[in-house]
């Protein structure tokens, strides 16, 4: 399974649903959002079995960061205290909502690794300085926490 392609993807959707906005709770939106970025990246393998893992992955993502957005924003808030959320890049946001989802739901996943794939990713889509800020706010997240 390969869990950065999940995020890619789960992260090109929820930039989309935030730049595009729909209706609290519009699985169907959501769904649509990371069927159409699921179809833009270039699968990786051939096995359908990791594909269909792949998937379920990113879904699980963007679902529960959609469905737990006003708690993430409310963390992110208190971590950027120099950028309201709405100020913050798109891009930014987008990357920050989905590892703050991912920090505080899956204990499965080590934190480094999700701070370094949203770092990443931040560096991939971003800003130049996409990278230092997601690595910033989360390493703010992460001392806060301990």
């Amino acid at each position: 399974m390969s869990r950065r392609r999940a995020r890619e993807a789960a992260m090109q959707a929820l930039f989309q649903l935030d730049m595009n906005p729909s209706p609290e709770g519009a699985r169907d939106e959501w769904k649509r959002a990371l069927d159409a970025a699921w179809q833009d990246g270039a699968p990786e393998t051939s096995d359908k079995r990791n594909q269909e893992a792949d998937y379920a992955y990113a879904w699980t993502l963007v679902s529960g960061t959609c469905e737990s957005l006003a708690s993430i924003d409310d963390t992110l808030s208190k971590l950027s205290k120099e950028w309201k959320v709405p100020r913050m890049a798109g891009i930014d946001r987008s990357v920050l909502r989905l590892a703050v989802y991912e920090l505080q739901n899956s204990p499965d996943v080590t934190p480094g690794i999700v701070i370094n794939e949203a770092v990443e990713l931040a560096k991939r889509f971003g800003t130049d300085d996409s990278g230092r800020f997601v690595n910033g706010v989360l390493g703010t997240m992460m001392r806060d926490e301990q």
